[in-house]
């Protein structure tokens, strides 16, 4: 398990109680009262610590290594009936976008979502879930093809954000997203938004127009990260803790704004802590947010997508 900055007062407790373990194993001295002081403490600690994250702490967490990305939740929720399919039948098949046909119980969904590298290789290899224009396109032929057999959709979001290079502008970056936002507002099946670790400007938008839009606890969304919000607004990344804080991006401020429907917890620690109760609850969630939506007629189902997000915001004219 790897630690960040502020969990490290965590990591000391743990690595006790490993030892305590061991001398217990090893040796006659029992200390089985001693191992559970220290699980105290432990619990204590953590319940101290990520009771009371601060906006920037909560995007390291949604950043952690160990965290699960896209395929995770997909494996773990479809098992092996889960197809991928590929390419935008135009130019190539982007590896930062994956998309295909899974089951939960006897309901097929479609899935789409940003993936992300374990290791060095794997990050290069999905471009650091970092989309081209190719990628959003072959997002939307697989929803246009999800609408044409009547099958609900499901995006998890995790993206430090489009890929901002030379060629993905060529290719026409801002058109493939736009087009998405545009036409995920006309399509005719439900579409249900679960952000899983990093929301960040038109890269998730691009997939993230839903009848219902739900964030994982510790996950962030914003048009901008608090990196790139620092060095524009200070010309400094030293700024990004009072970026964060400025940018109103943790799941609880988006709700309280009204731009997301609902919060999915996450176990004490994060969804890495806990992959197996992470996954149900999503499971859970989905399965129950698409009973609801079944339920409404196209055009009730449309309207309501359109509805949702032109009263987001205030405005005077």
């Amino acid at each position: 398990m790897e630690y960040l900055d502020f969990e490290l007062p965590i990591k000391e407790l743990t690595e006790q109680l490993d030892k305590c373990q061991i001398i217990g194993k090893e040796s006659d001295v029992d200390v089985t009262e001693t191992c559970k002081n220290i699980e105290e403490k432990l619990l204590g600690k953590k319940k101290e610590i990520y009771e009371n994250l601060t906006p920037w702490q909560r995007v390291q967490l949604s950043r952690h290594p160990n965290r699960p990305y896209t395929m995770d939740y997909i494996n773990a929720i479809c098992g092996d009936t889960f197809m991928e399919l590929h390419g935008d039948r135009n130019v190539r098949d982007d590896k930062a976008m994956v998309g295909g046909l899974g089951k939960i119980g006897n309901q097929s969904f479609m899935f789409i979502g940003q993936q992300k590298g374990h290791n060095t290789k794997t990050r290069q290899y999905r471009n650091f879930g970092m989309a081209n224009p190719e990628g959003y396109r072959k997002a939307l032929r697989l929803m246009r093809m999800a609408e044409k057999f009547n099958i609900p959709i499901v995006t998890l979001i995790d993206t430090p954000g489009a890929y901002p290079g030379l060629e993905a502008e060529e290719r026409g970056q801002g058109e493939a997203i736009a087009r998405n936002i545009m036409d995920m507002f006309q399509v005719k099946v439900p579409i249900i938004v679960v952000i899983i670790g990093e929301g960040a400007s038109g890269g998730a938008l691009g997939i993230g127009v839903g009848d219902k839009v739900f964030m994982l606890e510790n996950t962030w969304y914003s048009v901008i990260s608090p990196e790139s919000c620092s060095s524009i607004l200070w010309r400094s990344w030293d700024f990004k803790e009072q970026a964060a804080d400025s940018l109103k991006l943790t799941a609880q401020d988006m709700k309280r704004n009204k731009l997301i429907d609902e919060i999915i917890p996450e176990p004490l620690g994060g969804a890495h802590y806990d992959r197996e109760t992470t996954f149900e609850t999503v499971k859970k969630t989905i399965v129950k947010t698409y009973k609801l939506l079944a339920k409404k007629e196209t055009d009730e189902l449309l309207a309501e997508r359109m509805a949702k997000y032109e009263a987001m915001g205030d405005f005077k004219e």
